[in-house]
C-alpha cells in the first residue's frame, strides 16, 4: 500500500474520530485544567467568595466591584513561592494580576466550602 493511501485512511479515521468525540462533548463543559496554576483558580473561583474588612477598605477606596475581584482571581497567576499551601485546614494563595496597568497581589484563603478574600495591595515596581 502506498504513503498517500495509508495517510488517506489515517486521516479519514482521524476526521470520523473528531466528529464522534464532537458529538459526545458537545453541551458539556469540559475543560483542561492540568497544572497546578489552573486547578487552584478553578478551585477557588468555584466557591463562593467573602471579603475581610481590610479587603472592604480597599475595595472602597480604590471603588473595586465584586466582578472586578472576580476576574482579577480567575485570570490571575498563583506565586505559590509566597503561598501557604502545607497548611491543613485553609491554605493561603498570593494571586498576582493586573489592573489598569498596576499590578496587584490578591491573598486568598481557600477553605473547603468558602474562600476568603483576606488582602488585596498595589505592588511597588
Amino acid at each position: 500500500m502506498k504513503f498517500i493511501h495509508r495517510l488517506g485512511y489515517y486521516l479519514g479515521g482521524f476526521a470520523i474520530g473528531l466528529i464522534i468525540l464532537m458529538f459526545f462533548l458537545n453541551g458539556k463543559d469540559a475543560s483542561c485544567d492540568y497544572g497546578p496554576n489552573a486547578r487552584t483558580i478553578k478551585n477557588i473561583s468555584s466557591k463562593p467568595l467573602s471579603y475581610s474588612t481590610r479587603a472592604n477598605a480597599f475595595l472602597d477606596n480604590n471603588s473595586l466591584d465584586s466582578l472586578t475581584i472576580s476576574n482579577l482571581i480567575k485570570f490571575g497567576s498563583v506565586n505559590f513561592s509566597k503561598s501557604e499551601t502545607k497548611k491543613d485546614s485553609c491554605k493561603v494563595y498570593h494571586i498576582e494580576n493586573s489592573y489598569k496597568e498596576r499590578d496587584l497581589t490578591l491573598k486568598v484563603e481557600n477553605c473547603d466550602s468558602l474562600a476568603t478574600l483576606l488582602d488585596i495591595n498595589y505592588t511597588n515596581n
